[in-house]
Order: C-alpha cells, then structure tokens, then sequence
C-alpha cells in the first residue's frame, strides 16, 4: 500500500490519497473504508451525445465523490466495489444519484472520514510502512523436464522465468540446457536488489560460478558468497532456516516456528477450528496464522466466523497473520485445515478433548 497524501490525524476528520499495490492491501481497504465515508476517484461512464443528425454513445473520464454506503469485497478478481451517493454534479451525473466505484491495485484515490479513528490510522501506517514490494531472493528450481526462476518478496514467490530444453531428447542437466537457464538467470538476478540467490542444484552453481568467470561477469563472481545452494522444491528450499533469515515478511518466520513445533509435537502449538477456538478462549493465543480462504471466504457466515476469531485474539493482545493464496507458506498452512496458533504457554490437553469429544 502506497500513501501518497496524508491530511489527517487520530479522532479528526481528514483526507488521505491511496493507491493498493496488491491483492491484500484490497483487502484491507475493505476493512479501512466504512459507511459514511467519502472516496473520490476517476471512472468511465458511457453517456449518449445527442445532435441533430443521430444519437451516439460514448464513454467518457470523469470523477465521482461517492459518499459510501455499502462495499463489496471480490476475492477472485481483488476487486473492491462501493455503491453511494454522488456528492459533487458534473456534466454528465447528478448530485445525489447513486453510482458505483471499483477499486482494484493501482488504482489511487482519496478516502475522506469525519473521523480518522486510532484502529484505521494504525492499519493504514502499518501497511504502507511495509510497503516494499521488491524481491527479498531469487531461487532456482530444476524439475524433471524444466527449471523455473522465482523472485521472492514479502513471503510471495513470482515466477519469472520457465525454461524447458530446446531439444526433444535434451537433458536438463546437461550443458545445454545449464546455458539456457544461465542466460535466464543473467537477465532476471539483480544483486543490487536481492539479498542472495538459491539454487536447487550444486551442478548447477558451480556452472554459474564457471560461466561468471569465463565471461568475465564480474557482477556474478563478486556476490558467490551470496549464492547458496539447498536442494528440494519451493517449498522446501523456503524453509530452511538461512533461507527464511533473508525474506523481509515476518510470516515466513512465523510458519517456520509454527511447523517446527507441530512436527514436534510441542504442546505450544495447534492447529483446527475447534482447537484454536478453545485455546482462544483460555486466551493462550500468542500468534494465529490463518489463511485467507478462510478469513476472507465469500460465505458471509463463515467469514464472520473468522473476522471474529482474528478480533478476538487480538483483543486479547495476541497476534493475528493472514497468509494470502499466494503466499509461498499457505499450501502448508491449508494442510493444517487453514488455521492454526503459536500458544503463550503449553496445552496439553487440548488434543486429549478432541479425543474425549468423539
């Protein structure tokens, strides 16, 4: 999330000028823009010209200043819509008529409260202090018949870069096929942004290293220390510890303590609806990590459900963390039924009232 003017201040009315830069900064607009709230921006409208001759229809650009009403959240398509009132007419709407506007990833607009209450102005600081979208590492991955590049960054992996062999019966350890992902892992690694560079192939990091120095890239040999080599898939190779250390989002972190203890059978971690609810309401909730297929499901009751688990543990001084599809730790996550808690203290009975409860 990017806050590109801020004329505002806790419990009084102002303005701000926002643009979402991802799916869940969408997200948190639904939540940050309420009833009652004005938000002005650009939209296309198709008009009918009239002349003497004939009628014709055109769309045109102008700027709606919709007092909301209600809004509607669209997971599929990360799209927001708010449905009000038109407060300002122009040539073409009305004051007062109602109207619809979409927000969606950069898209800006400004967001006018009669109050800026302190819950809002802390939601919308701490999204937009986060709000560095660059990629944290680039990883390499080999499979059976490609490899692919991924650019990591705020716990969100990109493919940027699949590459198969260019031969029917060409290998994908062979020397060909090693050029042809290194000439993709020269245009898209930029060690002057990314922390360090994963590859999922010994072989293949010492061809780089090789390659670097016969073609006197020395922008390569200076960062070798930077370039570290863990075998497995994605998810795999993100949760190794030296891995995790480099990625800025703290979920990442987060997932990894959590599995670790879940693998342990450490009795400072559950994870299922019912055990998490229990666990909340003995307030042992330290961190819940919950998907957003859950959190924002379009069934109304079932997000409900989990609007007001998050609310509560975090009332209770705990952490909440939302996990989008995207996210390189939700396809675990959702193996753990999609919600799941680091507890501030042991409980050991909670599997034990599962078992009693059947």
């Amino acid at each position: 999330m990017k806050l590109l003017e801020k004329d505002f201040a806790v419990n009084q009315t102002g303005t701000a000028k926002i643009v979402a830069e991802e799916p869940d900064d969408v997200w948190l607009l639904y939540n940050l823009i309420l009833p009652g709230d004005v938000v002005s921006a650009d939209t296309t409208r198709k008009v009918h010209l009239e002349s003497t001759t004939k009628n014709t229809a055109s769309r045109v650009k102008l700027t709606l200043h919709l007092k909301v009403t209600c809004r509607d959240f669209h997971k599929d398509s990360s799209t927001l819509r708010l449905h009000g009132r038109n407060l300002q007419p122009n040539q073409h709407v009305a004051a007062g008529s109602f109207h619809t506007l979409t927000l969606e990833p950069n898209k800006p607009f400004h967001l006018r409260k009669k109050l800026w209450q302190d819950d809002a102005v802390r939601a919308l600081n701490e999204s937009t202090e986060n709000s560095d979208s660059s990629p944290d590492l680039a990883v390499v991955l080999f499979h059976q018949r490609h490899a692919e590049i991924c650019l990591v960054g705020r716990g969100a992996a990109t493919r940027c870069s699949k590459i198969e062999p260019s031969g029917k019966t060409a290998s994908v350890s062979s020397p060909a096929f090693f050029r042809q992902v290194f000439a993709a892992f020269a245009k898209h690694v930029d060690f002057k942004v990314v922390k360090g560079v994963v590859i999922a192939s010994e072989e293949f990091r010492r061809f780089v290293l090789s390659e670097a120095r016969r073609l006197r890239m020395r922008w390569i040999e200076e960062n070798q220390s930077r370039v570290v080599v863990v075998e497995g898939d994605l998810g795999k190779v993100l949760g190794d510890r030296a891995v995790t250390d480099l990625v800025k989002d703290g979920r990442v972190g987060v997932f990894r303590e959590l599995w670790e203890m879940v693998c342990n059978n450490s009795d400072r971690a559950c994870y299922g609806p019912e055990e998490v609810e229990r666990a909340r309401e003995m307030r042992a909730v330290e961190t819940l990590l919950i998907t957003d297929e859950l959190y924002r499901n379009e069934e109304v009751g079932t997000r409900q459900r989990y609007e007001g688990l998050v609310k509560s543990v975090k009332e209770g001084g705990g952490k909440a963390m939302v996990y989008s599809s995207s996210h390189v730790s939700a396809p675990q996550l959702s193996q753990l039924t999609g919600v799941a808690a680091i507890l501030r203290f042991p409980l050991p009975d909670l599997q034990l009232d599962d078992v009693n409860g059947c």
